[in-house]
């Protein structure tokens, strides 16, 4: 019998301490991907060091899309590692698409949760108390804006890794034997799809500034398209290029397309 595969606590630290630089390498096509990536690769490289094939699709798996708070991010990475502990010890049995359908899941609701909280709240209160104290020559200023916005972070960071990780891995064992993983993994693939379905009105902007005359009358022609289905021109878009990237066209070729397109759709007047 193979003894089990276990990350080691060493390997858990250089994964939290990595968790750090997510944004040190952000991109427009997958955002924070290849920082998860990096933060990752001590635990995929412990998990699968007998197993080349096994490390390439796990390294694959987070290179894909990722975009959430920083602040509660490390819940997911924790989850993260105790799925690829029990996709390595059950290799062909183990369905490893749960573990980027239980990131894609999870990014939206944690990243609203820790930008209201990090961003909208714990730092405002911070820079609203310490500002003032800094400009007038206090030393307590950039302190009680630690305090304020800082600490907070890093319990949540600290905590939520640990609990994501430690919890992740029992909750795993409890819905494994009772077959709910299965149903909770399509629960969160549709969840995840319908997460970046409403990213699409509220991320991806295309307008017609277009007019046509009808009996006299100028008609903008967005109205006219919004009347029969609003965001649709985003929608296309979108699917566009997804057939495209589905093809094997790089996100990179994409981009100048779109760049390109804009161009011509302005210069005929069409936006």
């Amino acid at each position: 019998m193979a003894e089990e595969k276990k990350l080691s606590e060493g390997t858990l630290r250089r994964v939290f301490n990595r968790h750090y630089q997510l944004l040190s390498c952000f991109n427009y096509e997958r955002q924070m991907s290849t920082g998860y990536c990096y933060t990752m690769l001590p635990a995929l490289r412990e998990l699968y060091k007998d197993d080349e094939e096994g490390l390439n699709q796990a390294v694959k798996r987070h290179l894909e899309f990722f975009n959430c708070a920083t602040s509660t991010s490390p819940f997911i990475i924790g989850l993260s590692c105790a799925m690829e502990e029990e996709n390595a010890n059950n290799p062909g049995e183990y369905d490893s698409s749960s573990i980027t359908s239980v990131k894609a899941a999870l990014m939206g609701p944690l990243a609203g949760i820790g930008d209201s909280f990090f961003w909208g709240t714990f730092r405002v209160i911070g820079a609203g108390v310490g500002a003032p104290m800094a400009v007038a020559g206090n030393v307590l200023g950039p302190i009680f804006y630690a305090l304020l916005n800082v600490i907070p972070s890093e319990v949540v960071r600290r905590w939520g890794f640990k609990i994501g990780y430690a919890g992740g891995g029992k909750f795993l064992e409890r819905v494994s034997a009772d077959g709910t993983l299965d149903r909770l993994t399509e629960a969160a693939r549709i969840m995840g799809l319908v997460v970046i379905g409403a990213m699409i009105p509220s991320m991806v902007v295309l307008s017609l500034g277009a007019t046509i005359d009808i009996n006299g009358a100028q008609v903008v022609l967005q109205d006219i398209i919004d009347q029969i289905c609003p965001c649709l021109l985003p929608a296309l878009l979108t699917l566009g290029c997804y057939k495209l990237l589905k093809r094997g066209v790089s996100g990179t070729a994409v981009m100048f397309g779109l760049l390109a397109l804009g161009v011509v759709l302005a210069v005929l007047g069409l936006v």
